[in-house]
């Protein structure tokens, strides 16, 4: 029998949403989900070295957010900017989309933008005059549940210690609870995937399967693939990271390999939802998503639905914090 999207719902007070981040990245809590004995339990973040073992590896994604929405400077259009296809032209989601038709100029910090092209999804192009100084007129586009705009703080806290590859639109979470001392202390490598709007994208779907999932682009350095394969077990650091993997694992031609040991890059749009066969990461570090997510749908193909909605039942009954700057979930 198919899963519904309704078959991952949950119900969270809104209390639980975490709208910011708590003093200390590493004070988060940290449900551990024992998958073969179906065993839960609630320890904290500082404590996630205990669960790893001398021979694995964490994989962990470097991509960085950027200020990607930006607003006229009349204050009448709102832009994101989903992806810089040069330094002059911007594939952009735009509100109100009537008002910016092709050939319709708009202006950010005096710099004139047109466009030129409105895709079929309703997406715009436009093409600047010159460079738009994002890190000046730009800000973060904070996921809509924590209710607020952002903050100069966002600009730190929304941001993993370890982000250097420029180009997504929201953190991959997952990440950042860990601090520059932690993460010494761990064998680990980095991947890129940018995440894009598509992640807080609803499922519409009523039947999973018939989901059609967004794409991200992503890079994965030979490196990184020749560790991943050395490694003994694989404790991916969020969705984000677990989709690269599964994605080159699904794709692998290396005889005995979990992944081709060479450079590669270009975009994913794998769905995982249980059933899912995984066959690259072995451990699952993530934060608690949304419900009828695609995200809680690849969480659940990793430990199993019943035992995911059942540890989302007790977080809520636990009070764990949700969501971005929430707490987070360790899968083993």
């Amino acid at each position: 029998m198919s899963l519904r999207t309704k078959d991952f719902d949950y119900h969270l007070p809104e209390e639980l949403i975490a709208s910011r981040p708590l003093p200390e990245r590493a004070d988060s809590r940290m449900m551990v989900i024992h998958r073969a004995e179906g065993r839960i339990e609630h320890r904290m973040f500082r404590e996630f070295p205990e669960f790893v073992r001398e021979s694995d590896l964490l994989a962990l994604n470097d991509t960085k957010v950027i200020p990607a929405r930006v607003f006229s400077d009349d204050g009448r259009v709102e832009m994101l900017c989903l992806d810089r296809l040069s330094p002059l032209e911007w594939r952009c989601l735009v509100r109100p989309g009537k008002r910016m038709k092709p050939g319709k100029a708009v202006s950010v910090g005096g710099i004139e933008g047109v466009v030129t092209e409105v895709f079929e999804n309703g997406d715009r192009l436009i093409r600047w005059a010159a460079p738009v100084d994002l890190d000046r007129h730009g800000h973060l586009a904070l996921p809509h549940y924590m209710g607020r705009e952002d903050e100069i703080s966002d600009r730190d806290r929304y941001q993993t210690v370890f982000a250097r590859e420029e180009g997504a639109i929201a953190a991959p979470t997952a990440g950042l609870h860990f601090t520059p001392e932690m993460l010494d202390r761990l064998d680990h490598v980095f991947l890129t995937l940018h995440v894009g709007v598509g992640t807080f994208r609803p499922v519409s779907a009523e039947v999973v399967s018939d989901h059609i999932m967004h794409s991200e682009k992503f890079a994965v350095s030979a490196e990184t693939a020749r560790r991943v394969n050395d490694a003994e077990r694989v404790i991916a650091v969020g969705t984000t990271v677990t989709r690269v993997l599964e994605t080159l694992g699904r794709d692998a031609t290396s005889t005995g390999k979990r992944i081709d040991e060479t450079d590669a890059s270009g975009a994913t749009d794998i769905f995982i939802h249980p059933p899912y066969d995984f066959r690259v990461i072995g451990g699952l570090l993530t934060n608690f998503h949304l419900p009828q997510s695609t995200l809680i749908m690849l969480v659940s193909a990793f430990a199993g639905r019943d035992l995911v909605m059942e540890a989302y039942r007790k977080a809520v009954e636990e009070r764990y914090r949700f969501y971005s700057y929430g707490d987070c979930m360790l899968i083993l």
